[in-house]
């Protein structure tokens, strides 16, 4: 077996650059494939750190509510945890946050005990050891440039080399449709590229914070909203916003990449999501400006936060399939194409849910599909 990688280093985009959650399945709808995949991705993640020694802790999470208009999705997540075997999950009080968060306000919270952090980098880095203990080969500076399938095999050109093979699996993140696209895969979505800037908390500072506190999420996207992220190392990450990206790499505001920004631009798809949520995004874009703006957001939640108390941090990208109608595609959705299966959206909780995911994906590219 042989992996291609086209940079240099492992985990370097969505990866390496996501907040580091070992999430508990609390958000998903009960019988949904992210359901399903989170709960035993997360019990699945816990016991490969414990074998392989990679640290992680259960520092747990606070879902808050900080007005009454929330409380109702707050009672559908409750009731999404129990059905979902999501263990621990407690309803909190004014009174009862303080005891978990001293310095969180919110009417009423949830607090879910088995939520982890972790280093997905060091993850990553430990199942490429396992791959190359079973005899694989992971071969980096190998961007996949061309794929050619007939009836026997598939053609696989790098910016190395060219190879053949007998099945190929496809888990480019952002670069999904490029290589779909080459061997006849559905134009049913689109991938566009959200950028999600954090900013740190002073270290000075990081006893405002004990644990993850997330607000409750707005039902309509798959964001979870800016955040309070304590990181494996120590530092503690706030936010991310939720901005278009002018770029499949497009990490700061600054970058531009035109080709591939006309290339969702000029997507149907892309123009009715963005008639339906322009609200939405001129205020993710003008909190992505505005560093009180941000603060005012976070202080929903921490009051006393203040301005100096945020550094500059890191930013992602975010690969968000859209429909043709649209509609924000939220679930995981694969192509089975001739010998090539294709991971078309593998949105969050992917990093969470990836031993789970594996599974499913070598299952799905063993199966026998016409040609």
């Amino acid at each position: 077996m042989v992996v291609f990688e086209k940079e240099d280093g492992l985990a370097l985009h969505q990866s390496g650059r996501n907040s580091g959650v070992i999430h508990s399945g609390i958000y998903y709808a009960p019988g949904s494939a992210k359901a399903r995949f989170c709960v035993a991705g997360a019990r699945a993640m816990i016991e490969y750190c414990d074998e392989r020694g990679i640290p992680y802790s259960r520092i747990g999470k606070l879902i808050v509510a900080s007005k009454e208009e929330e409380l109702e999705a707050l009672d559908e997540l409750q009731r999404r945890g129990a059905a979902n075997g999501v263990a621990g999950v407690a309803r909190l009080d004014q009174a009862s946050i303080r005891s978990y968060e001293p310095h969180v306000h919110g009417i009423a919270a949830l607090h879910v005990p088995s939520t982890a952090i972790v280093d997905f980098r060091a993850v990553t880095s430990a199942l490429a050891a396992d791959l190359a203990r079973a005899g694989a080969e992971v071969r980096l500076r190998s961007k996949v440039v061309a794929l050619r399938t007939n009836s026997t095999h598939v053609a696989v050109t790098t910016s190395v080399e060219t190879i053949e093979c007998g099945q190929l699996i496809a888990c480019a993140g952002i670069g999904s449709d490029a290589i779909a696209r080459q061997i006849g895969g559905s134009d049913a979505v689109r991938i566009v590229p959200f950028r999600g800037d954090y900013y740190r908390l002073a270290p000075e500072r990081r006893d405002l914070v004990r644990g993850l506190i997330y607000p409750v999420p707005d039902p309509r996207f798959p964001f979870l909203g800016v955040h309070f992220t304590p990181r494996i190392n120590g530092d503690v990450w706030l936010g991310p916003n939720a901005v278009l990206a002018f770029g499949t790499e497009a990490y700061r505001r600054s970058d531009v990449d035109l080709a591939e920004t006309l290339g969702f631009v000029g997507y149907a798809g892309f123009w009715k999501m963005a008639r339906r949520f322009w609200r939405t995004g001129i205020a993710e874009i003008m909190r992505d400006y505005s560093k009180r703006l941000f603060l005012a957001a976070l202080r929903r939640y921490v009051p006393e936060l203040r301005l100096s108390d945020l550094l500059p941090g890191p930013s992602g990208i975010r690969a968000q399939a859209i429909g043709a109608d649209g509609n924000l595609v939220d679930d995981f959705w694969y192509e089975a194409l001739p010998r090539v299966l294709v991971v078309r959206n593998a949105p969050s909780p992917a990093a969470t849910a990836s031993l789970e995911l594996a599974r499913e994906i070598v299952d799905r590219a063993l199966a026998p599909v016409s040609i």
